[in-house]
């Protein structure tokens, strides 16, 4: 009997880490695929709307280069143009409101505080790989999409995110957000169209259960791999 236990222990153990290991290798496979270009730069075009089904129409620039550097300004309307937001190698993000002329650094445990009225987050707008940020568990196989379950690798607002891989082209189709009593509180869908080479995210649409409220980023006048230098993801820029 002991025996018995003893190998059906292995056994689970040995379950446990092949799904693990295959979980891990389809996220960073989808990393491969959000962070393939050197750089991007592109032009956003920000959708905000009510419970009411009313709109607030918004404009941005992002700039990204590698995994762990991005900048994000809004240029439209006026009330919002400046707006910006830096995010850093080693979880580093600032924040900069034109209106206070100075910059500040994002604590940590401010990431879950939505940015400018937006539905996304500090800690949703950092560019960081997924597999750093994450442990992946392996839920299930779909027809069409792997089922992925995200732990937080730190302390975070979620308690883990439920994810749908495309199963061929490994990109995200829908992200789950759960809170830490264990309800959905937010849900991304992704749109992806490939341009040249490169997957592109077209659309983003991110709903909040709570506020009633959802924010679509539509993504136009993408440039790949361009040349951007580090100069680009500086707090001196950030104030441009």
């Amino acid at each position: 009997m002991i025996r018995i236990i003893f190998s059906t222990l292995i056994l689970s153990a040995s379950i446990f880490a092949a799904n693990a290991q295959e979980a891990n290798a389809i996220l960073q496979k989808m990393d491969e695929i959000m962070f393939s270009a050197k750089d991007i730069s592109a032009t956003q075009k920000i959708i905000l709307i009510d419970k009411n089904g009313n709109e607030e129409v918004r404009e941005a620039t992002m700039l990204q280069k590698g995994t762990d550097m991005r900048m994000f300004r809004f240029t439209s309307p006026a009330s919002q143009a400046g707006i910006s937001v830096l995010s850093l190698p080693d979880d580093i993000m600032y924040l900069y409101l034109p209106a206070f002329g100075k910059e500040r650094r994002i604590a940590s445990s401010s990431k879950n505080q939505n940015f400018a009225g937006t539905d996304f987050s500090y800690d949703d707008l950092e560019s960081k790989s997924f597999a750093a940020k994450y442990t992946a568990k392996l839920l299930k196989t779909e027809s069409n999409a792997f089922i992925l379950e995200l732990i937080p690798k730190t302390p975070s607002d979620y308690s883990k995110i439920i994810i749908n891989v495309n199963k061929t082209n490994y990109y995200p189709e829908k992200m789950e957000y759960y809170d830490k009593g264990n309800n959905k509180i937010k849900e991304a869908t992704y749109n992806f169209k490939k341009l040249g080479k490169y997957w592109n995210t077209e659309l983003v649409e991110m709903i909040n259960f709570k506020k009633n409220h959802k924010t679509q980023m539509i993504m136009s006048d993408v440039k790949y791999d361009t040349g951007l230098t580090d100069d680009e993801f500086t707090v001196r820029k950030l104030k441009q």
